[in-house]
C-alpha cells in the first residue's frame, strides 16, 4: 500500500525538527606555549626562527597559526604557519625583533597570544661579517616595575611604570592590552614625560593585563614589559561639604624613581592617631634646591623655593584613625635627588616609614 505524499513528508518533517541543535564552535585553542629560538636556514640572511609547543582546541584540530612582531607602528602579522616552525625573513642582521603567535580553528576562532620571544636577526649557523650599521639602531630599554595602585583619581584603569633609557633619547611609549581573545591590540601612547598611563569604559573589578614598549625617533622600540594585570576601579568620589582641618598622629611613606634630570614619587599618609582627621595638608623640604615639582596627583601640590605642600582633594579630606591616602607628583632634579627627611600633617610631625 502506498502511502500519501503528505503523510510521508510530514514524518520526514517531525524527524528532522527532533533532532538536537548543535551550538556553533566560539571556544579558541589553548594559548601556543614555549616559545624558542630555532635555527634559519644557514644560507640565507636576515632571518629569526621561531619553534613553539602546538595548542589544542575542543573540535581537535587547529588550523593554524599567525605570527606577530613588533614595529614602530605596533604588532603586524609577519607569518602564518600551520605547525612550528616558522621562519620569518627580511629583518636587519643583528637587530632584536620581538614576537608573539596565537592559533586559529576551523571556526575562525582566535587563541589569546603566547608569551613574547625576543630574537636577534641572524644569517645562520656560519654568519659572515657586515659592515657597520649607520644611523641610530640601539632600542631603548624595556620598560620596569609596571605597578597598579599607584593612580586614585581616575575611573578604570591606572598604572605606572619605570621611564626607559636610550643612547639618544625616548621619545613615547605605547600600551597595548591583551583582548578576551587574539592578540595584543594598542590602546594608547604616551609622552616620555609621563611614566603612567589610564583607561576608561573597562568594567569595574575586572583585571585587564597591559604591557608597555618605548621607542625612539629612529623607530626602534624596545622589548615589551613584563605583561601585568590591573584592576578596573570605580574611581573617588566628591564628598561635600568640606570638613575642617583636625590634628592627628601620622605616618608617611616616600618612594621615588630617578632617571637623568627627572622622578616620579609615589607615598601615603596614614592616620595613626584615635580620632578622624578631617581634612589635611602634608607638608616637608626638599632637601636639595635643585629639586621642582612638576605636576601631581591625589593632592593640590604647591612648591615655595624647597618647600611643598599638599592640600587633600575633596573626595579624600577625611582620613578614620588607621586608614591611609595614596599620593605621588613627578619633578626634575639637579643631579642629586635626596629624599625628605621631615614631614608633618596639619602641623604635627609624622613618622617616616621605609
Amino acid at each position: 500500500m502506498k502511502l500519501p505524499f503528505a503523510l510521508i513528508a510530514g514524518a520526514l518533517l517531525a524527524i528532522t525538527t527532533s533532532l538536537p541543535a548543535y551550538a556553533a564552535d566560539t571556544t579558541p585553542p589553548s594559548r601556543p606555549s614555549g616559545l624558542t629560538p630555532c635555527p634559519p636556514p644557514s644560507s640565507q640572511a636576515g632571518y629569526a626562527g621561531i619553534c613553539w609547543q602546538s595548542s589544542t582546541d575542543d573540535s581537535g584540530s587547529v588550523a593554524g597559526y599567525e605570527v606577530h612582531m613588533l614595529t614602530a607602528d605596533g604588532f603586524a602579522k609577519k607569518a602564518s604557519p600551520t605547525a612550528s616552525p616558522t621562519m620569518i625573513s627580511g629583518l636587519t642582521r643583528g637587530r632584536a625583533y620581538t614576537f608573539y603567535i596565537v592559533a586559529l580553528d576551523l571556526s575562525g576562532n582566535v587563541s589569546l597570544p603566547s608569551p613574547f620571544i625576543t630574537l636577534t636577526a641572524t644569517t645562520g649557523t656560519q654568519p659572515s661579517p657586515t659592515p657597520s650599521p649607520t644611523g641610530d639602531v640601539i632600542p631603548p630599554t624595556q620598560p620596569q616595575n609596571v605597578r597598579d595602585n599607584c593612580l586614585f583619581d581616575f575611573p578604570g584603569t591606572a598604572f605606572c611604570w619605570d621611564k626607559s633609557t636610550d643612547n639618544v633619547a625616548v621619545t613615547g611609549y605605547d600600551i597595548y592590552r591583551e583582548p578576551i581573545s587574539g592578540g595584543w591590540i594598542k590602546v594608547g601612547s604616551v609622552g616620555p614625560q609621563y611614566p603612567y598611563f589610564t583607561e576608561s569604559g573597562l568594567v569595574t573589578g575586572q583585571y585587564y593585563t597591559y604591557t608597555v614598549v618605548a621607542k625612539d625617533a629612529a623607530g626602534n622600540v624596545s622589548a615589551p614589559a613584563t605583561p601585568t594585570r590591573i584592576l578596573a576601579r570605580q574611581g573617588l568620589p566628591t564628598p561635600t561639604p568640606t570638613p575642617t582641618p583636625t590634628p592627628g598622629s601620622c605616618e608617611v611613606t616616600y618612594n621615588s624613581s630617578t632617571w637623568n634630570t627627572g622622578m616620579s614619587v609615589w607615598m601615603s599618609v596614614k592616620n595613626t592617631g584615635t580620632t578622624p582627621v578631617n581634612a589635611w595638608t602634608l607638608e616637608f623640604d626638599f632637601p636639595d634646591t635643585g629639586q621642582r615639582l612638576t605636576q601631581g596627583y591625589s593632592a593640590t601640590w604647591s612648591q615655595s623655593g624647597r618647600h611643598v605642600t599638599a592640600v587633600n582633594m575633596p573626595w579624600n579630606g577625611q582620613l578614620p584613625p588607621g586608614t591611609t591616602v595614596s599620593m605621588g607628583f613627578n619633578g626634575t632634579h639637579t643631579g642629586q635627588n635626596p629624599k625628605p627627611t621631615q614631614f608633618t600633617l596639619n602641623g604635627l610631625a609624622c613618622t617616616i616609614t621605609p
